[in-house]
């Protein structure tokens, strides 16, 4: 087969701390580790290719679907996500919800990172055959564990107490991510220190902001939020950490939760739906602030326990290894195009 032209459209990476941007830089990376049968161009104004990958909603990549290549959609929301991330005008985030679903029917192809997904979007007219679940991949040469010397050095660095057992969070500041209970579980665990590595990517129109904003400008005295973190630094950051916490509400698969566990960090989320299908029950759980105060007191205090989740954690990474996902890639790109080989009128 011919080698495929594929080009990547995307935004995600202007803006530091979204989780989207870290994924489609793996995901990018990745692929063109295939250059044996791919040709990988990143926001290629050109016009011959055999395939348009979208990794973000840009209203330019819009019209940048059409008859002449496969139109591929990366769905990393769904308009119902929303909720809870942004604060519009209702009329306005009434119209912002429409184009969302706009852009992913007008898609050949969606490719969703979480299977919980597939179902709300049949729901939205998409169909189920033009649905393909490939899950994210974190990349263990950049995510790695270090030594505890280099912990204690970046522990140094942020302002971390180099004795305290450290609980980590890491979103963007935003009323979904669950930063109120975070915060209320620091206030219960004074013994522990907490750190939100995260911002407000979306300025004064993160949901929740005002509210938001009085607790980031003034937190406990083991709290510490540090702003947005430049991905080449997160490495450290996981690594500085005991557990990852994540009380989000509500997520697609959080690129933190693969880069945390390439650290084999322990693992504490809320116990959503869509965590079991792609963690495999490898983590520890809680329903509310009770619950997270319960399990974050089980890690600090009993090694076993400590080491059972450290080693889930091992598991959940080793299962999204780079080959695997690479050979998922692989098998798909040239499996869409011969799908609409016929029908489309591919550029010579």
């Amino acid at each position: 087969m011919k080698k495929l032209r594929i080009n990547m459209l995307s935004k995600a990476d202007s803006v530091d701390g979204q989780g989207v941007g870290s994924a489609y830089l793996e995901q990018v990376a990745l692929v063109k580790e295939c250059d044996d049968i791919f040709d990988i161009t990143v926001n290629n104004k050109g016009s011959k290719f055999d395939i348009v990958h979208a990794h973000t909603i840009n209203p330019s990549y819009l019209f940048k679907m059409n008859k002449k290549h496969v139109n591929v959609c990366y769905v990393h929301m769904l308009p119902d996500t929303l909720d809870g991330s942004i604060k519009l005008p209702k009329l306005i985030f009434k119209i912002f919800k429409r184009y969302v679903k706009r852009f992913y029917r007008k898609a050949d192809e969606i490719v969703v990172v979480n299977p919980i997904f597939i179902n709300p979007l049949v729901d939205l007219g998409i169909k189920r055959d033009c649905i393909t679940y490939i899950p994210n991949y974190v990349s263990k040469e950049q995510f790695h564990m270090i030594s505890e010397e280099e912990r204690m050095i970046a522990r140094d660095f942020y302002g971390v107490p180099r004795d305290r057992f450290v609980v980590l969070g890491v979103g963007q500041v935003q009323t979904r991510k669950g930063v109120i209970d975070f915060v209320e579980t620091a206030k219960r665990n004074p013994d522990m220190f907490f750190v939100w590595a995260g911002g407000f990517s979306f300025g004064k129109i993160t949901d929740g902001y005002k509210e938001l904003k009085e607790i980031v400008d003034n937190p406990p005295k083991n709290v510490k939020f540090t702003g947005i973190v430049k991905r080449e630094k997160m490495n450290e950051i996981f690594n500085m950490s005991d557990v990852l916490f994540m009380p989000s509400f509500a997520e697609l698969f959080p690129m933190a939760i693969l880069e945390a566990v390439n650290a084999h960090k322990p693992v504490l989320l809320r116990d959503l739906d869509l965590y079991v299908d792609i963690l495999f029950e490898k983590y520890e759980r809680g329903h509310d602030v009770d619950d997270f105060v319960k399990a974050l007191q089980g890690l600090k205090n009993n090694p076993d326990l400590y080491e059972k989740a450290s080693e889930n954690s091992k598991y959940i990474s080793e299962f999204y290894s780079k080959e695997h996902v690479k050979e998922i890639w692989r098998e798909y790109y040239p499996r869409i195009y011969k799908k609409y080989e016929k029908v489309k009128k591919f550029p010579k």
